[in-house]
């Protein structure tokens, strides 16, 4: 078993033993969400924990979006519980770049992809291509994304 896959393993079992509801119950949708990974496709196989990261980040995902989805029903408990869960999630994901580190890292990813000939439109194909390995699990892509269009466009 990979290491982050027993840490919530045993994280889940303090929860329970702690009687603590919302930690258990993102666990076991963490744990339930990264076994369905592992059997998906033609043969069953151990998630890596890069894999297991990215499961996690998957579900992190699904709690903002969820979040948002009942503030703009008029259902500020659900979406207070979906933030819990994100917040719970997040312990196990890797320290977020802020907006001031990932504008650094792309500015230096334009001017490389410039200096390597890429304009326009396929610059944004180039630019991503060199900075996603660099910013893998510590920004979004949405974010990403947005801020290489407000560098071409600036």
């Amino acid at each position: 078993m990979t290491t982050l896959k027993s840490k919530l393993h045993d994280d889940l079992t303090t929860a329970i033993k702690a009687r603590d509801e919302l930690r258990s119950s993102t666990l076991r949708l963490t744990l339930s969400a990264i076994a369905y990974e592992e059997t998906a496709g033609k043969s069953a196989r151990e998630l890596s924990d890069d894999e297991v990261q990215k499961v996690i980040t998957r579900e992190a995902k699904k709690r903002r979006e969820a979040a948002e989805a009942f503030d703009k029903g008029g259902r500020a408990d659900s979406a207070e519980r979906e933030r819990a869960e994100g917040e719970v999630l997040a312990e196990y994901l890797p320290q977020q770049l802020s907006d001031e580190e990932l504008a650094t890292i792309v500015a230096a990813a334009v001017a490389e992809a410039q200096a390597g000939g890429a304009e326009g439109p396929r610059a944004m194909g180039a630019i991503m291509k060199i900075v996603n390995p660099q910013v893998a699990g510590r920004a979004e892509g949405g974010r990403v994304a947005a801020q290489v269009k407000k560098l071409l466009a600036g």
